[in-house]
């Protein structure tokens, strides 16, 4: 049997968090951006510690599995 549960997660989470399409923490004018499809080093760093935790939450913590076979 296969788990997929670590790769969906790092997928879906790489997704929602890349810096600029869904939203921008922090943005170039305001604290919170939303679809402006622009980056900078600092959203960057915010967007990878968030996917950081959050990766970590779900597969060390929770451990979040998706059997198939």
């Amino acid at each position: 049997m296969l788990n997929f549960g670590p790769v969906v997660v790092a997928v879906v989470l790489y997704v929602l968090l890349m810096p600029g399409l869904l939203f921008q923490v922090p943005g170039r004018t305001r604290c919170v951006e939303f679809g402006n499809f622009q980056t900078s080093g600092a959203s960057i760093l915010v967007h990878s510690l968030l996917y950081f935790g959050l990766i970590c939450l779900f597969l060390i913590a929770i451990k979040v599995h998706f059997y198939i076979g």
